[in-house]
């Protein structure tokens, strides 16, 4: 054996996932590796350069809560912030951010590069590291973790290993007939891990997701586009970041047409999706133009948003026309789009199939149930999405070093955060296609808001170790501020009616509260929006939270670990497989079992009551 290094944590590869993996569990204190086959390409947005949207922003906002990297640097290198579904209400809008690619990967970068207790290294990880557990019984993990094989003869030793591949294992990249080896233009794949966790006794399925071309804009007539501007006043997305000031760049707006359509069918024999080259799902809320066409037949054009990939490039990065398609097939389409007629493509569209390992073989910590000290965030669990992966990551990370340290786990559920959310959908229903988060997904979503995240969330953060004082101080110091403004609100009166009462009523805002009381016009923006939207909300919400402490009653009934199934009297074959392989802690987490039936529930009651569990 050659070189051996040891560590409290591995982190394998450094996407959206890895970085926020390895940044959490380095703020907990754990020494950690972060181990990347290409160190240049740390934090690199292998699709659309953009960050936030609607769900995905409550999700940007919760990792920024707990201390994580992704707000921060879309602040810092963001060209356009826009609040998507500003015609609904707070709980449903989705601030969404353009980046300069390169910047915001250097960013990232930066920002891992100065985290104390944390080293980035280059480096292929070819194996994992196991040994026996010993262990008996129902449920119990027949191996523990004890580090990773790198290539070049290198071990890196530690208890616990979190595995954030991305698109790499085992990665095809098809781009009509041709295909070749690499989970991203211009890298390669890995097979190793694969094999690894089959050996193992994981499951392991195939997934697909694509992107579209990029064209110069040298080559665009953007007289025959439609503008799309930014928002007035930016929004941040880091409860750290008081304002936004660098300039905005212009995206633009084009169809497709009936012609275009016409010319992809013409072509679907060539499509790898529909000749049966590609095999495995892809994202069916982000479909490619061959899907489009396809499922949405009687539709005559798509939307198509052209957007820039960084202030120092001539790159656009062409939203909404995903493809696999050929070459030939993919110039002529560009050049049917209205204002595209002379463009260049600079990279083309393709798309890849990558292994995954379903995530119901998780707990809650996004730790295997396999493999002792075996964590999975990001793409492994068969999510899509930069927004997604980091909060997994996020879980995944601090779990790991609290494992590390013999300390307690950190488990979001449904009610605190979105987190929460997109956890216990993948643990506990599974995946049968790339998951994506939307803000219907979150049965609480008027409490989950994208601006109260810090309120939600940084105090949970602060318990577990996780966020550093500076942004505990800022969190108290708004805390006083809407304290004492809410004071101002209850005691002023408009005809008799508390201001307090009067922003009850929608047609009533802030600006008629700072009319009425001109003092209030010094409140900070953040303050005065989580007020309005906390007494907009607030009889809504109540009602919830009573709803939600009925259901805890009996849902937090704890369910032992190893708990015997096959002892269910009369409970069906179906549901006593699929509980014994979530192994839920709860009845509340068993409820939420795909094919579980209530009848179900109250069988498992019933003997635990009888058991004295």
């Amino acid at each position: 054996m050659g070189s051996v290094y040891d560590y409290d944590v591995l982190v394998i590869g450094a996407g959206h996932a890895g970085v926020e993996a390895a940044c959490a569990a380095a703020r907990l204190g754990a020494r950690t590796a972060l181990l990347t086959s290409n160190c240049d390409t740390v934090g690199q947005m292998s699709c659309n350069p953009a960050i936030g949207g609607v769900g995905k922003a409550q999700l940007v906002r919760e990792v920024d809560a707990f201390g994580g990297v992704m707000a921060r640097a879309i602040d810092a290198t963001g060209i356009q912030f826009r609040v998507l579904n500003r015609s609904k209400g707070p709980a449903m809008h989705g601030p969404r951010a353009q980046a300069d690619k390169r910047l915001y990967q250097m960013e990232v970068k930066r920002i891992v590069e100065e985290t104390p207790n944390l080293d980035l290294r280059q480096e292929t990880v070819e194996d994992i590291v196991v040994e026996p557990t010993n262990a008996t019984g129902a449920g119990a993990a027949a191996h523990r973790v004890t580090g990773v094989l790198v290539r070049g003869d290198a071990e890196y030793r530690a208890a616990v290993v979190v595995l954030t591949t991305g698109t790499f294992l085992q990665a095809v990249m098809h781009t009509g007939e041709a295909r070749a080896s690499g989970g991203r233009a211009g890298e390669g794949t890995t097979s190793g891990i694969s094999h690894a966790l089959a050996r193992l006794g994981l499951r392991v399925d195939r997934f697909k997701t694509g992107t579209p071309c990029r064209l110069s804009a040298k080559s665009i007539d953007f007289s025959r586009l439609e503008v799309q501007l930014g928002d007035a006043e930016p929004q941040p997305f880091s409860f750290l970041t008081d304002r936004i000031e660098q300039e905005q760049m212009v995206c633009w707006i084009t169809r497709t047409s009936p012609e275009i359509h016409d010319l992809i069918r013409a072509n679907l024999h060539r499509a790898p999706m529909y000749t049966g080259q590609i095999g495995s799902r892809g994202p069916r809320y982000c479909p490619s133009i061959e899907d489009k066409v396809v499922r949405f037949a009687a539709k005559e054009s798509h939307q198509l948003f052209l957007e820039p990939e960084g202030r120092r490039t001539h790159e656009i990065y062409v939203n909404g026309i995903s493809t696999s398609l050929p070459r030939d097939v993919q110039d002529a389409m560009i050049r049917m789009v209205p204002g595209l007629e002379h463009a260049r493509i600079m990279r083309y569209g393709y798309a890849v199939e990558y292994d995954y390992c379903p995530p119901d073989q998780l707990f809650a910590t996004l730790g295997s149930k396999q493999v002792r000290g075996l964590f999975c965030a990001g793409q492994i669990n068969g999510t899509t999405g930069y927004e997604e992966a980091a909060a997994q990551g996020l879980v995944a990370g601090a779990n790991a070093a609290l494992a590390a340290g013999g300390r307690e786990p950190l488990i979001l559920e449904r009610e605190d955060a979105y987190i929460g959310v997109l956890v216990d959908d993948l643990v506990t229903r599974g995946v049968d296609e790339p998951y994506r988060m939307f803000t219907s997904r979150a049965e609480h979503r008027l409490a989950l808001r994208h601006d109260n995240a810090d309120r939600r969330l940084t105090p949970l953060a602060e318990r577990h170790g996780l966020v550093e004082l500076h942004r505990v101080e800022r969190l108290a110091a708004k805390t006083a501020a809407m304290e004492t403004t809410l004071a101002t609100l209850a005691a002023r009166r408009v005809n008799g009616t508390t201001l307090a009462d009067l922003l009850k009523r929608p047609e009533f805002t802030w600006s008629h509260c700072v009319a009425a009381v001109p003092e209030l016009a010094a409140v900070s923006r953040d303050v005065a929006v989580q007020i309005e939207n906390d007494i907009h909300y607030a009889g809504y919400v109540a009602l919830d939270r009573e709803r939600i402490e009925r259901q805890k009653r009996l849902a937090q009934r704890t369910i032992p670990e190893g708990f015997d199934y096959g002892g269910v009297r009369h409970l069906r074959a179906e549901a006593r497989d699929q509980l014994a392989r979530i192994r839920p802690r709860t009845l509340g987490h068993a409820g939420r079992v795909s094919g579980i039936t209530p009848a179900d529930l109250a069988l498992v009651l019933i003997h635990l009551e009888g058991r004295g569990a």
